[in-house]
């Protein structure tokens, strides 16, 4: 954790007037601190006061709730959290950033700032296992991962809410005949839903593309113990490794077992062999994982 530096009163004030969803204001607070705005990092700053709220809103936050924040950039999410939250951890992992969000978060004394990036932050080194919700401005690069690091991790968020691309947030909410990698992988653990579209303008600078509000409902226990996940992921990649192909030939030439095998193992799950990846729901990819699993615990001499 980093520790907020003491300033002097006139400084302090300066940065407590600061509106940081004034584009002119930041712009200059950005310059004083020779700072722009990093494509590389993904960094462009909300600047929409009421999306700030729908952020705030969609995750519910009470005054006993601890929340975890990564990307805080600017802390224009930060100080609007902290105003709600018991306690805020807001995770940074460029200096220059870190240490203007030192200035502009310093007087909420909820708010504990942490240097590290964020794929390799382990929740239960700062939470241990007490509950926390995940609210942030995802940096657009790395949104798959983070989603993958903190839902598969000892001590998952119960709720994530969280500002993606709309293209990915739709992605992600998608229902059979429409699924993807990634949205099994997100409706695995939880239940997605778009809160609310954020066009480009809400930014500065301005992305190519509109945002959406994401939220992520938790589920209190996932679907499989931790042991068995990486197997059923195993199947899921390799049943949409060739998208364009029947579901028995990509399996095939996934998992590296013989058709026949996969045809049988499928109408044992009872879904058509016939059928493409992007048609099967959460519960098909369990009945096939546990099909398959069972399979190989039995004859696994024959495959």
């Amino acid at each position: 954790m980093t520790e907020n530096r003491p300033y002097t009163s006139q400084i302090a004030a300066v940065y407590d007037d600061i509106d940081l969803t004034d584009i002119r204001e930041l712009r200059s607070l950005l310059a004083s601190q020779n700072i722009r705005p990093n494509k590389a990092f993904g960094q462009n700053f909300l600047v929409d006061r009421s999306v700030l709220q729908e952020i705030v809103d969609a995750a519910e936050i009470s005054s006993n709730d601890t929340i975890l924040e990564v990307g805080a950039g600017t802390g224009v999410l930060t100080r609007e959290l902290a105003q709600y939250a018991r306690r805020v951890v807001a995770v940074e992992l460029e200096q220059n950033m870190l240490s203007l969000l030192t200035k502009t978060t310093h007087h909420f004394p909820n708010v504990e700032l942490m240097a590290r990036n964020l794929l390799f932050l382990d929740p239960v080194e700062v939470f241990g296992q007490a509950a926390y919700k995940l609210v942030a401005n995802l940096p657009y690069y790395i949104t798959a991962p983070t989603f993958r690091h903190f839902l598969e991790c000892p001590n998952s968020p119960t709720l994530l809410v969280v500002m993606v691309q709309l293209e990915v947030a739709e992605r992600i909410v998608a229902n059979p005949g429409d699924l993807s990698v990634l949205a099994v992988s997100i409706q695995f653990y939880g239940k997605p839903r778009i809160v609310a579209r954020v066009p480009a303008k809400s930014f500065y600078p301005a992305p190519k593309v509109d945002s959406a509000i994401l939220r992520v409902d938790v589920y209190p226990q996932a679907p499989l113990m931790p042991k068995d996940c990486d197997s059923f992921f195993r199947i899921v990649q390799a049943g949409f490794s060739e998208r364009r192909k029947q579901l028995h030939n990509s399996l095939t030439h996934g998992l590296h077992y013989k058709d026949e095998h996969i045809r049988a193992w499928l109408a044992m799950a009872s879904i058509d062999a016939s059928r493409r990846a992007e048609t099967l729901s959460i519960e098909e990819w369990l009945r096939l994982h546990q099909v398959i699993a069972e399979a190989k615990n039995n004859d696994s001499s024959n495959l």
